[in-house]
């Protein structure tokens, strides 16, 4: 029995795109973080984000907060700890739980990388209407609806 071809028109298909997209703008975010001299890739960067607004939160939450796995976000706070920038520590109540805090570096290099990311979004926004900034936003959130109940934003 003969095996049907499967076709896959990737040049006309959403997410190629949306992968592309996601590579060259963290490309570009991780040159900015170079250039301002800033120690610190962009999945630092959201967990500096999601302590500074919501300090203390255990590791269980930020994985789920970052769409992390439990052992990949383990090594990523590992070397957050090793720069510096946050601390963990076994919670009161339950001991099986750590906490994640914003050591005062990590609070100065979030108050750093705020301008470099605004100038980030900016260049991504540039030549794009509100009412098209709008509808793609629209659209992706519609596409992530699409893989189940919606997952607080990065």
């Amino acid at each position: 029995m003969k095996k049907e071809e499967v076709h896959v028109d990737f040049e006309n298909s959403i997410a190629p795109w949306l992968g592309k997209t996601a590579k060259v703008i963290e490309y570009h975010f991780q040159e900015k973080f170079n250039d301002a001299n800033l120690d610190l890739t962009k999945e630092q960067m959201v967990v500096l984000k999601k302590l500074h607004y919501d300090d203390g939160l255990s590791q269980n939450d930020l994985a789920f907060l970052t769409l992390r796995n439990k052992s990949s976000l383990t090594r990523l706070l590992s070397k957050m700890e090793k720069k510096g920038y946050i601390i963990r520590q076994q919670s009161n109540v339950d001991k099986r739980v750590n906490k994640v805090f914003l050591t005062q570096k990590g609070r100065d290099t979030f108050v750093l990388v705020k301008p470099v990311v605004k100038e980030m979004m900016a260049k991504i926004e540039q030549n794009i209407t509100d009412s098209e900034k709008k509808l793609i936003i629209n659209m992706l959130k519609r596409i992530q609806s699409n893989f189940g109940p919606q997952v607080k934003s990065l």
